[in-house]
């Protein structure tokens, strides 16, 4: 990395150090004021990734320049983790969208840097036979977090008004019926405390084409195919009707969904992150000191007095 490159990014660690937006200053350390702020400002969230936000989309992001921007981002999401620890508030993030749109990577982004004790990705397989017989909600409900948590959900109970409902998994009325609960249950959700983020990741059918193939050609990525995304790609336009049908019956002031373009998917977790940290009480909250004193003595190295003994090291190339 260039010496100019380092420079900025001390002065971005300096900048989050003394607190953005004034944070040191506040007195106001549950952020009870910034998440009033937060609530009037989400209603409008959906707008803002309509109409001809497209048109201004800059060039695809190189991978250095991706990480550059990613990095003050996510001392940014270690700042809001101490906050909400200390807050004991409640953070659940769903996250939607396409197949290949790039839900799994933001939500690895999000939480690769947090503590995993303190924060959680779901990703529920299909309703096993005993969970077809609950409520439709009760097997997510158990995975809601606890004071001080955040939760991601790689795809959620929104399953019945896309996948299920497309594909032909539930009938009609079962879809009819979620639609009609869902503004009902997150209101309920909120009403309770928690901070519910619903991000929709929105992808042309070029780009989802060319990750399929990709998917297909890695064999490290081939896990991520199955049977259903192979039919899926026959019903591009049926999702997006769902989708539409989704926003229209749960986009609420309660509960709003926020689009975000993911056609490049690096950008877009810029977007979604920062869009994420900007709704949160932005609170310094300082950190725990550790003083580590002079050891006293030269290191040691392990030593094995017993079986069995370590591995023998992986070699080098070549």
């Amino acid at each position: 990395m260039s010496k100019g490159k380092k420079d900025d990014k001390a002065a971005r660690h300096t900048k989050r150090a003394k607190g953005l937006k004034g944070a040191t200053d506040a007195p106001d350390m549950d952020g009870a004021d910034a998440l009033e702020d937060a609530r009037d400002g989400k209603a409008s969230a959906h707008a803002h990734a309509s109409g001809d936000a497209r048109a201004a989309v800059p060039a695809k992001l190189s991978k250095s320049d991706y990480e550059d921007l990613l990095e003050p981002l996510q001392v940014e999401l270690n700042n809001m983790a101490r906050w909400l620890q200390h807050a004991k508030r409640r953070v659940l993030v769903i996250v939607e969208g396409r197949d290949t749109a790039g839900k799994g990577g933001v939500i690895n982004a999000i939480a690769e840097t947090l503590n995993p004790r303190q924060c959680r990705t779901v990703a529920l397989d299909k309703p096993s036979e005993r969970e077809q017989g609950q409520w439709y909600f009760q097997r997510y409900v158990t995975h809601l977090p606890a004071a001080g948590e955040i939760v991601l959900f790689d795809r959620s109970w929104y399953n019945r008004a896309g996948v299920e409902s497309v594909m032909g998994f539930c009938s009609p009325e079962q879809t009819e019926a979620f639609l009609a609960q869902v503004p009902i249950f997150e209101h309920l959700l909120v009403d309770d405390g928690l901070l519910l983020f619903k991000y929709w990741l929105t992808v042309d059918q070029v780009h989802q084409e060319e990750r399929f193939a990709e998917r297909a050609a890695d064999p490290l990525k081939r896990w991520k195919l199955s049977p259903i995304d192979l039919k899926a790609r026959l019903h591009y336009e049926d999702y997006g009707s769902a989708r539409d049908r989704m926003l229209k019956a749960t986009h609420n002031k309660h509960a709003p969904w926020t689009l975000v373009d993911f056609n490049d998917q690096r950008r877009g977790r810029l977007t979604l992150i920062r869009h994420l940290l900007d709704h949160l009480p932005d609170v310094s909250v300082p950190e725990q000191q550790f003083e580590f004193p002079p050891l006293g003595h030269a290191p040691l190295h392990e030593r094995y007095k017993a079986k069995p003994k370590p591995l023998a090291p992986y070699p080098s190339k070549g």
